[in-house]
Order: structure tokens, then C-alpha cells, then sequence
């Protein structure tokens, strides 16, 4: 394949360099967690129960009540606080390259995506632009939504299924679509 023209908008992606991005512990427990998420976490046959001790193994403050179902997966544990009463469900897709937060009472439906990570569109390089989400006591997200990095849906919020959130939702409000 042939490279664009060089000049204003080009961009190099040999050049990435993924400056300031800190994934938070050696190699060695990354490659453990990995294990453990596709060889227990994430299976049916995990008991729901073991699901928030696994986390909490590795570095997630989990509160009580928490409820996790299977086909979950969260990229770093010891970047995800998780309050009491929280019900994750199938297919929900933690994608935290920097911290994420759930306050109590929060439910992810089904299959949906919190995305920490970006990348800044003018850097040359397409170095990265992440920030954390933060989603507070008592909001929902429905199914198959998709919440992007730096966001906080408020408390009591909704993020209708389908949606993608680039802004903050005010507490108590239903998202747009």
C-alpha cells in the first residue's frame, strides 16, 4: 500500500511513541490478569460471586452487592472502583486505560462499552488523549450504549441503549442520542 502525500495533516503511525500512558503494574500481573480473565472471569461457569473477588484480587476496590456477569471484561482491575449494588451485565466491556469509577446502585446493561482511551486526532503521531469516565450513584447505561473517555454521567442519569456519550450527562437527565 502506498503512504498519503507528506504536509499539513499527515500523520505517522511508526512514530507513536504512547507517551504518558501508565498501565500500572509490571508485565508480569498484566499477563497474569489476562489469564485469569479469559480462563476463569469472563466464563458462564464462573460463579457471579467470584467475580468481584477476582477483581479485588488485583487491585479493583469492589464494594458489597456487586453483581457481574459473564463475557464481562475490564482491561486493568486496579484502575476500576466499583460502589455497592452495582449490576454489570453480558458482553459490558470496561475498556480502562485510565481509571474508571461506578458509584452504588449504577447497572451497565449489556454489551456496554466504557472507553478511557483516544487518541489526539492532530498529533502527528496519534498519540494518546485518555481521560478517565466516571458514571455516579444510581444511572443507567443501556444496553449496547458506549461512553467515552473524560465523561461523567451524573447521578441518577440515563444513557439510552445505542448511544454514544462524547459529553457529560447532568444528573437526573436523560442522555441524547
Amino acid at each position: 500500500m502506498s503512504r498519503p502525500p507528506a504536509g499539513v495533516g499527515s500523520r505517522s503511525l511508526a512514530a507513536f511513541t504512547g507517551a504518558g500512558y501508565d498501565k500500572g503494574r509490571p508485565v508480569a500481573v498484566q499477563a497474569l490478569w489476562f489469564a485469569t480473565s479469559n480462563l476463569l472471569f469472563a466464563k458462564w461457569w464462573c460463579p457471579a460471586r467470584l467475580r468481584p473477588v477476582l477483581l479485588r484480587l488485583f487491585g479493583a476496590r469492589v464494594g458489597t452487592g456487586v453483581f457481574i456477569r459473564h463475557r464481562v471484561r475490564v482491561l486493568w482491575p486496579w484502575k476500576l472502583v466499583v460502589g455497592d449494588d452495582v449490576w454489570i451485565g453480558e458482553d459490558a466491556w470496561l475498556l480502562n486505560l485510565e481509571p474508571i469509577t461506578l458509584g452504588s446502585d449504577v447497572c451497565l446493561s449489556q454489551g456496554v462499552f466504557l472507553v478511557t482511551g483516544s487518541h489526539d486526532w492532530r498529533s502527528p503521531s496519534f498519540e494518546y488523549d485518555n481521560a478517565p469516565i466516571t458514571v455516579e450513584g444510581g444511572a443507567w447505561v443501556a444496553a449496547r450504549a458506549t461512553v467515552l473517555r473524560g465523561v461523567t454521567v451524573g447521578a441518577r442519569a440515563t444513557v439510552p441503549a445505542g448511544a454514544v456519550v462524547s459529553h457529560d450527562v447532568p444528573r437526573g437527565t436523560l442522555a441524547q442520542r
